[in-house]
């Protein structure tokens, strides 16, 4: 499996997991740190999708930049103002500013650039591997 089709098939298992923890979870501490990480995830999944040669820290630092703009963005209002006419747009931009949300954001980034690796370092080892 190339790293675009990982990318892809990750990308659409974060979106149906951010989703379900939106739709079916109560809201509390856990499902917003879940959503927050998910959410990072994407982020870093879609970036490699459009960029899979670039080397992982790329993806994992526009993943962890865009995550942190929106997150201060939402000190504006802006993405409240949106949300309440248009709910869809508090699943991407979200509604209101939580500190915690930052590191969250940068140690998932950190995680997925790591299942990342791993998974590139066992493809990598599965080709070099005689049959």
């Amino acid at each position: 499996m190339t790293r675009r089709i990982a990318a892809l098939v990750a990308l659409a298992a974060v979106i149906a997991a951010g989703l379900a923890v939106h739709r079916l979870l109560p809201s509390s501490l856990a499902s917003d740190v879940s959503g927050d990480a998910l959410y990072a995830v994407a982020a870093y999944s879609g970036l490699v999708l459009l960029l899979p040669r670039a080397p992982r820290p790329v993806p994992a630092a526009g993943a962890a930049l865009w995550c942190i703009g929106v997150e201060l963005l939402q000190l504006t209002g802006i993405p409240l103002a949106l949300a309440e006419r248009m709910p869809i747009a508090a699943l991407v931009l979200g509604s209101g500013f939580d500190a915690r949300d930052l590191v969250v954001y940068v140690l998932a980034v950190a995680s997925a650039m790591g299942i990342d690796h791993a998974v590139g370092t066992r493809r990598r080892v599965e080709r070099a591997a005689p049959r």
